[in-house]
């Protein structure tokens, strides 16, 4: 295949489903917080950490999946990595500790990160260039749904039980993803490894890390992603501590933000056809800074629910045209060993958001804290963007 358009829609949605794992793992359990911090004896900030220990092992995970699936396969690594999160979900959902419960958060992140870093693989093993970019979007439109509806689907099963039942729905929903992938994704003759097998892993990653062009893209989308993981851990203080929402606002709020990520990807697909993927991706990283001084504007000012929203909105919606544009751009230079970089990329992005995310709960519990390290994300991905500068190649 060399073209989006001739990838089947059944592949699309299978890859899209598959991306949806990651944000139900983070966004699901948001709602139960308060009911989890309760049963554990501990304040809400000490249950946020279970959000940065899922963000560093989700980055182990794909450092390692990443080079296991140029060596031996999308396949194997797929699967092995929506069985090992499926166990450690129904075991989280049988936690009676904070250490149980940080354990089954590590082993759970490990096997999504098998499985996250083979979707953008798979993709750049069918299509390159702005083709990819494309491809990207259109599986982003499936997958931005997860976020939005992800706290609503919590809320409605804490109706249904305790706070375990949601990781029972995450376990069971990583198991219905294995047949879907083999009668769509994998359907027909196994494929060969696409690198050479004699590589080794060290060896895969340097290779990745000589092409200087490639690197300033994994801190733009470290940065960009960094600024949003910071909010998801706050968000519950945010809407239903600072803000006083209840349970079901605090639903329809976060869900809000995603409706902003999916009508900037369906945007990003229109603007696709008229302009170079890397012009969207800069007018995207400006837009998102604006964003980002608007929030610290918001909690300098103690404004409402109502002012916060929409640069909220605005900064977390730009990650619609930013991410899909941004891996493309960056994994158009590796054809070979797509595995290997978009675990690098995985690796980068997740373990510093984690980084950011937990020193986050260091800082005083106020929205003027949470806004400033947005900010600073933000600016750090204009630095970035500026770093690629004229010597980037546009995809087209």
């Amino acid at each position: 295949m060399t073209q989006s358009q001739h990838t089947p829609l059944a592949i699309v949605f299978a890859l899209g489903f598959t991306m949806m794992l990651g944000p139900f793992a983070i966004d699901t359990y948001l709602p139960a917080f308060p009911a989890i911090a309760t049963a554990m004896g501990v304040e809400i900030k000490v249950v946020s950490l279970t959000i940065s220990v899922y963000m560093f092992a989700i980055a182990l995970g794909q450092l390692v999946g990443g080079a296991l699936s140029d060596r031996f396969g999308r396949r194997r690594v797929l699967v092995i990595g929506l069985l090992l999160f499926a166990g450690a979900s129904f075991f989280l959902s049988r936690a009676q500790s904070m250490e149980a419960l940080l354990l089954g958060r590590v082993l759970q992140a490990i096997g999504g990160g098998f499985t996250a870093v083979s979707v953008p693989a798979l993709v750049r093993d069918r299509v390159r260039g702005l083709q990819a970019a494309k491809l990207f979007s259109m599986i982003g439109l499936v997958a931005i749904v997860a976020p939005a509806i992800a706290p609503t689907i919590g809320t409605l099963l804490l109706r249904l039980g305790d706070w375990d039942i949601i990781f029972v729905f995450l376990g069971v929903y990583a198991l219905c993803l294995l047949p879907l992938l083999s009668a769509t994704v994998f359907k027909g003759p196994r494929r060969p490894p696409v690198g050479p097998g004699g590589i080794g892993m060290v060896a895969r990653y340097l290779g990745v890390l000589r092409e200087r062009r490639a690197l300033p893209y994994i801190g733009w989308q470290t940065a960009g992603f960094g600024g949003l993981i910071i909010f998801v851990t706050w968000s519950a203080y945010i809407y239903q501590v600072h803000y006083g929402q209840s349970r079901d606002a605090f639903a329809l709020l976060f869900a809000c933000n995603i409706v902003a990520m999916f009508g900037c990807n369906l945007l990003n697909r229109v603007l696709l056809n008229r302009l170079p993927s890397l012009q969207i991706l800069r007018g995207a990283t400006v837009a998102q800074a604006v964003a980002a001084f608007w929030l610290l504007g918001v909690a300098l000012l103690d404004g409402s629910v109502l002012a916060f929203l929409p640069g909220m909105m605005l900064y977390a919606g730009t990650l619609g045209a930013i991410s899909p544009n941004n891996q493309a751009g960056f994994l158009e230079y590796f054809p070979g060993s797509s595995g290997s970089a978009a675990a690098l990329m995985g690796t980068a992005t997740f373990s510093l958001g984690g980084l950011a995310s937990g020193f986050s709960t260091l800082l005083p519990q106020n929205l003027l804290s949470v806004t400033l390290c947005m900010l600073a994300c933000s600016l750090l991905s204009l630095v970035f963007m500026a770093q690629r500068g004229t010597r980037s190649h546009c995809l087209s």
